[in-house]
Parts: structure tokens; sequence; C-alpha cells
């Protein structure tokens, strides 16, 4: 018997293809292809990651907030993409088209609005609350964007011989408009421009985009411009108009300041829709809240009465303990390392932060700033960083402890605020892994009515030499755990490390 090659026209191969639905008879250029599939996926992943910010004032920035966003991207991109080939096998591809593109821009120019709505019902709602605003928002806006490509595919397939190489470059400019949304967004636009206008541009992008190809390709008449432009401004108009939570959105933050009814010169931080700092602009000695009582106290404990202390705080938030730390012991340094510098900003145009001698900011990742402190530079290191509620997981290790211990002198403190409530994961597991690292560790929290660490913030000490006795009584009726009780405490809670910190999913906040 002879061998029979595939693709001669006697071959199995050549009698699928016969069988096969004929190429369509529309088409559009490889140049104008290339670029609806660029611009569709680069919508996509700009929108996305925009998202995240947009959700973060109402209820925070957490993993899960984020996997939900990612999730809510990844379902809408594949009922999109089947969809959207279903749909150009059996419509005009043309208008089909033109349609997605028109809806699309709509879509986009709803999204701000429907968060602004609904994001205020959802602060105490949590994961479910983002899951279900995302769901909303995002998902309807993904599918349409994810059908543009089977759809120009469609319109590009003249024959079947060359189907691969259409479909591959197709697929790569896709690929290319993903990295380009997700590069130029997070290195560009986010630093540049404030989220509202940048989804507002994106949508007015996307509908003039459709209404262009209704009339050049589709065969649309010209009142159907005229309706998608009308549409597109109404609908601009009513993102501009609706109220921002925010005074000033940062790359990392939704910045508020509140003025405190009952102190005309107080004021409040708050930074997506977590309480942060309190600050007094004519007091920089007053603390407002308990855990900084704790941090003080414990400053004041350790180094001798009124001497300066070489201070590094992790986390600026409104730059509380830094000023009480260089008001109360003159003489002292206060090294912030803060990852936001327009946060920084904020807190200089709004919370009176001054130039002062011994103040230096370094603005970065706390994980590689700390690295530029010398070693043994350090008497205090106060650890008050949070993504939300949760201290950031990279900044709540054994390593990063070691790092913290290599910068402290001998006898040198770690101040570590934590918030956690029952089962209080999160607290036991930073607590086993400072105790890994340093020799004595002591716990200071508020009690429940068995004189258990009651949740809320707790704050770690932690050095290589034992922790004096606090220099003032807690007047505030906090419970104190080390040596044995804190062991008990801490029980079979796992250490947390650089391979495995599941911090956000460890923390537990009730009212979110």
């Amino acid at each position: 018997m002879g061998v029979k090659w595939f693709g001669r026209n006697d071959s199995p191969a050549h009698a699928v293809l016969a069988d096969a639905p004929a190429p369509t008879t529309h088409t559009i250029s490889a140049p104008l292809a290339a670029a609806l599939v660029f611009v569709a996926s680069g919508a996509v992943l700009v929108l996305e990651i925009l998202a995240v910010r947009l959700l973060a004032p109402y209820v925070g920035l957490t993993l899960e907030t984020t996997t939900s966003i990612i999730g809510a991207a990844l379902a809408g991109m594949a009922v999109g993409a089947a969809a959207g080939g279903w749909l150009a096998d059996r419509t005009d591809e043309r208008k089909l088209l033109a349609g997605l593109l028109i809806a699309a821009g709509l879509c986009t120019l709803l999204i701000v609005p429907i968060v602004r709505m609904l994001g205020p019902g959802a602060r105490d709602g949590g994961d479910l609350a983002a899951l279900v605003i995302t769901l909303i928002t995002l998902v309807p806006l993904a599918a349409l964007l994810s059908a543009v490509t089977p759809t120009v595919a469609r319109l590009r397939l003249h024959d079947l011989g060359s189907t691969g190489s259409i479909v591959g470059r197709l697929s790569a400019w896709a690929t290319a408009g993903a990295l380009v949304g997700t590069f130029g967004t997070g290195f560009v636009l986010v630093p540049l421009v404030p989220v509202s206008p940048s989804v507002i541009g994106i949508g007015v992008l996307l509908a003039l985009l459709g209404a262009a190809l209704a009339v050049w390709k589709a065969g649309f008449g010209a009142q159907t411009p005229v309706l998608v432009v009308v549409s597109a401004l109404l609908l601009g108009v009513l993102t501009a108009t609706v109220d921002s939570p925010c005074d000033r959105e940062t790359d990392y933050h939704c910045v508020r300041v509140e003025q405190d009814a009952a102190v005309a010169t107080g004021r409040t931080l708050m930074l997506d829709d977590v309480l942060h700092s309190y600050v007094d602009l004519d007091d920089p000695t007053h603390l407002e809240y308990s855990y900084t009582h704790w941090i003080a106290d414990g400053i004041n404990s350790s180094n001798v009465a009124g001497a300066p202390v070489d201070a590094v705080f992790v986390g600026g938030g409104g730059f509380t303990l830094p000023r009480w730390l260089l008001a109360t012991r003159p003489g002292s340094t206060a090294r912030v390392l803060e990852v936001d510098g327009d946060l920084v900003e904020v807190v200089r145009e709004r919370l009176g932060l001054k130039d002062e001698p011994g103040l230096s900011i370094a603005v970065g990742d706390a994980r590689t700033t700390l690295r530029g402190q010398p070693d043994d530079s350090a008497g205090v290191i106060v650890g008050d960083a949070f993504g939300t509620y949760a201290v950031p997981w990279h900044l709540a290790t054994t390593e990063w402890a070691q790092e913290v211990q290599r910068v402290l002198r001998p006898g040198g403190v770690y101040a570590l605020n934590v918030i956690d409530y029952p089962p209080l994961e999160l607290l036991r597991s930073e607590s086993a892994t400072l105790l890994q690292v340093f020799d004595h560790v002591r716990l200071v929290t508020f009690p429940d009515a068995q004189q258990s660490p009651a949740g809320g913030n707790a704050v770690l000490f932690a050095s290589d030499r034992p922790l004096p006795a606090f220099a003032r009584s807690l007047e505030d009726g906090a419970v104190v755990l080390e040596g044995q009780e804190l062991e008990r405490f801490v029980g079979d809670a796992v250490a947390l490390r650089d391979d495995f910190a599941p911090a956000d999913q460890k923390l537990t906040i009730p009212f979110a």
C-alpha cells in the first residue's frame, strides 16, 4: 500500500477542511485588525488594575479583594471569547465588532458611578461585597472586550490555508496590548492621572472607536456616532460628578483627612477605609490611641529619661510617633520608611509635618530601604505599616525580623503594631515569629473577661535583652503577656517566613 500524505487533495485533512464553514466574505486590513485587538486587550488589563483602586476606599486592599478582581476579569474574558466566536459565526461581524466596542465604552463609563453608589453600603461587607461589586462591573465589560479578538479573527480569515498565521498574529497583538496596558497603568497612568479621568478616557476612546467602525465598516447611518457621542458625554459627566471618597489619590491609597469635631486642631488620617493616625496640629506630644501610648511607654522604659533616641519608623502614616519622639526627647533622630511618597506630601500639606532636625524620610518599600540602615544603628524600631488591616506579609516574617535585629543595637527594642480579632491567628503567628528571632518578647493588648487578649490593636515588643517594666502604669487596662504566658498564648501557631506568610488569611476583622 502506498502512503497518503496529509494535505493532498485525497487526504483526510482535505476532507475535513472541505466540510468546514466557508471563510467570511467581509474583511478588514491587517493593521486595523492588530490595532483593534491591541486596544481591546489592553483596555481589559487597564480597567482591571484601576478597579483595585476604585474598590479600595470601600472594602480595603486585601489579597482577597485583588483575587476577586482578577477572577472576575478572567471569568469575563472566558465568557467573551466563547460568546464572541459563536456570535461572529452567525452574524455580520462588522456590525458585531462595532456594537461590542460601543457597548464596552458605555459600560466602562458606568463603572465609577456604580462603584461610588454601591461602595458606601459595602463597607461592612468585606470580601463578599468586593466580589459582588466586581462581578457587576467587570464581568460584562471583560466579556465585551474579549469578544473583539474572535470577531476580528473571523473578519481576517480569507482562506483556510492562512488560519494559523492570522490567529497567531492576532493573539500576539492581543498579548502585546495586555502587556502595554499592564505596565502603562502601573508605571505611567496611575502615578500621573486620577482614577476617574482614566476610566472616562478609556470609555470615551472605546465608544468613539466603535462609532467610527459603525459608519466606516458596518454601514450604519450618521446618526449612530451622534447617539454614541451624546451617550458617552452624558455618562462621562455622570462619572465626573459622582463624589470621590478621596481628598487625594496617591499611588497606593485613597487619602482623606477629617477634622475632629471636638478638638479644633485635631485631625484624623484615613487611608482607603481604615483609620490610620490622629494628629493634634498644635501639640506633637499628644497621643490619641492606646497603642501609641503603649509604644511610647516601651520607648521610655527602655531608655534613660529624656535622653536622645535613634529610632527607625516603618510606616509613616500621619507621623504621629516620630513627631512625639522628637518633641519629647530633644536630640533624637527619627528615620521614617514610607512607601507612599504622595502621602508624605499630604501629611505636609494637611497635617502640619515640617522639616526639623533629626527627622529624615526614605520613600520606598521598607523591605529594601531598611537594608540601607547600618548595623547596630538604632535603639528603637517601630513597625506601624499596614496594607488595610494586615501588616504587609513581607514585613511580618522571620527574615524581616532578622533584618530588624541587624539594625538594632544590643538591647534595642522592636515595637510592632498588629491588628487582629479572635481567634487571633495572625497575632499568634506574629508572636511565634518574633520568638524565633528575639530572646525576649512581650505582648500588650486589651484583655477579655479572662484576662486573655481580646483583639483589636496589640503591640509586640522584642529585644535580645530582658524588657524592663513600663515607665507608667497601664491606665487603660491593658494586659501584658510574656514568658510562659506568651508561649501558652502562641500554642502551636506557626511562625511566618518569606516562603509561607499568609498574613491576610490569618487576619480576622469582624466588621469587615
